[in-house]
């Protein structure tokens, strides 16, 4: 018997499912002939490159940006983190609020034709590339194509900005448990935030900065109380980090710092927040002791 008590046989189902879509992109094989001569896939690895620190890249999202020929990545991607992939060339498809930016469906078009030249191509995303950041439509765009590819998870803004500012998105007696919406549009927000019974979850908004005092019009009209703890932080893991925090009722009034005009910014909402004080100060302790 093997190690996970699988036999020594036919693979699982799943296993084969799996093997049928992916397969390691190495330096060799990426590329091969076939008997008309055309060029057959190279292979895309979709990697999420966290909220912005290279350091807090994972391991083998480096050694996919290490043996890139061509990267696609966001706007907020850090240039060392870029600098992995010393031998690749790049291209920008990175989405800004109120700027032109490349259609979804382009981006997805440039996947698949870089990887039909045979080319390693990484799609470097920030965060997480299936937390609110399409990866799944890229995802389906390259099986629906018959691209051989992977998915490399990062560490979501949604948990490390919170963190980073001293705000557990759990804490026992306070919240057992967290939803993750996107604040970019009140067709999407709206539902969901309506959906969730006051005060039974902490609330984390990605792409909201610009929404905030409609959000929380929304929250206290289901009811959450207008004193309930909320908190934005902005450029999270950058050099540039800022936080604030306050009230569901001052959220909206709120003035970001001046050096932030076009900040990535994650809203918080719920009791955690009020841990922040403590928590940040000991984490700048640590920081500074180091």
């Amino acid at each position: 018997m093997a190690r996970n008590g699988h036999s020594h046989g036919r693979p699982p189902a799943f296993a084969l499912a799996c093997a049928s879509r992916s397969v390691p992109p190495g330096r060799s094989g990426n590329a091969a002939s076939t008997e008309r001569g055309a060029t057959m896939t190279g292979f895309v690895s979709l990697v999420g490159a966290g909220p912005g620190d290279p350091e807090l890249l994972t391991l083998k999202a480096a050694s996919r940006l290490r043996t890139a020929d061509l990267v696609l990545h966001d706007a907020l991607v850090d240039p060392a983190a870029l600098g992995l992939a010393s031998h690749a060339r790049f291209l920008y498809v990175g989405k800004r609020a109120r700027r032109k930016s490349i259609a979804q469906s382009t981006i997805e078009r440039l996947l698949v034709r870089a990887a039909r030249r045979g080319e390693r191509v990484v799609r470097l995303k920030c965060g997480d590339p299936f937390v609110l950041g399409r990866g799944g439509e890229e995802a389906l765009a390259l099986a629906h194509a018959g691209i051989p590819y992977e998915i490399i998870p990062g560490v979501s803004s949604a948990i490390a900005a919170p963190g980073l500012a001293g705000i557990p998105v759990t804490h026992r007696g306070l919240a057992s448990g967290f939803a993750v919406v996107s604040g970019h549009a009140e067709q999407a927000f709206a539902p969901m935030l309506r959906a969730i019974a006051p005060q039974s979850l902490t609330v984390v908004v990605l792409m909201g900065i610009a929404n905030r005092a409609r959000i929380a019009e929304v929250l206290v009209d289901r009811g959450w109380p207008a004193q309930t703890p909320a908190a934005i932080v902005l450029d999270a893991s950058w050099s540039e980090q800022a936080s604030w925090t306050g009230t569901l009722a001052a959220l909206g009034g709120c003035q970001l710092p001046a050096q932030h005009p076009e900040a990535a910014g994650v809203l918080v909402i719920g009791e955690v927040v009020s841990l922040a004080e403590a928590l940040s100060a000991a984490t700048a302790t640590a920081v500074r002791a180091a």
